[in-house]
């Protein structure tokens, strides 16, 4: 459980950030190597996906060797038992592909950031009335940055993580349709390169997606 101060912070670093690395790994030690690479430049936020093999160990692993340098994260959390299973092991927050109100109440009584997937305008208010802290728009390649604009409109009280298809080329356009930060996967954390241990390259690309955020807020 977190306290209310460190709920904002969690927040607030991954707005300040506007990026959220998605993780999918193999090994708790290969996971704090790209934790550690991917803040090297810049992006502190990892979120650790449970389609991870034994993404628990792998959420302690990486929160007790990064704490202090990265806030960590668990995704594709489809239900309030799983959020709450990922909370002991240490996330600091919480996404999820689709929006389960379950898992939002859960995550509200332990003061944990919840980030429910969303994409029609009835799924947003939806979310965002059950309680959620930011709105993974997801698939968000499937829209695109206008879409995002056009939600934004009626809905300007909400925070918006699109995530899908979001890499360095994109983030800016997000970014200047109302993104607090974008999701990016694999245009980030690529497996071939942590198989081969190039994390200078995750370096490389991290500090890219910062600097084009940067640039989209002029």
């Amino acid at each position: 459980m977190l306290k209310p101060a460190e709920t904002a912070k969690v927040l607030k670093t991954i707005e300040d950030d506007g990026v959220v690395a998605v993780v999918r790994g193999k090994s708790g030690e290969s996971m704090v190597q790209v934790a550690q690479a991917i803040a090297a430049g810049g992006v502190r936020c990892i979120e650790l996906t449970f389609t991870t093999p034994d993404c628990l160990d792998v959420i302690k692993a990486v929160r007790k060797a990064c704490g202090k340098t990265n806030v960590i994260g668990a995704g594709t959390v489809l239900d309030s038992e799983t959020a709450r299973a990922a909370i002991l092991a240490g996330a600091q927050f919480i996404v999820a592909p689709s929006t389960d109100l379950g898992t939002i109440e859960l995550c509200k009584r332990y003061s944990i950031p919840i980030m429910p997937g969303a994409l029609t305008p009835t799924e947003v208010a939806r979310a965002w009335q059950a309680g959620a802290d930011a709105i993974k728009i997801f698939p968000a390649n499937v829209m695109g940055p206008k879409y995002l604009k056009d939600l934004a409109g009626p809905f300007p009280q909400c925070r918006f993580t699109p995530t899908g298809g979001v890499d360095e080329k994109t983030i800016g356009e997000y970014i200047k349709c109302g993104a607090m930060a974008g999701g990016v996967g694999s245009a980030l954390v690529d497996a071939k390169l942590v198989d081969e241990g190039k994390f200078d390259e995750l370096t490389k690309r991290a500090a890219g997606l910062i600097a084009a955020v940067k640039a989209a807020r002029g």
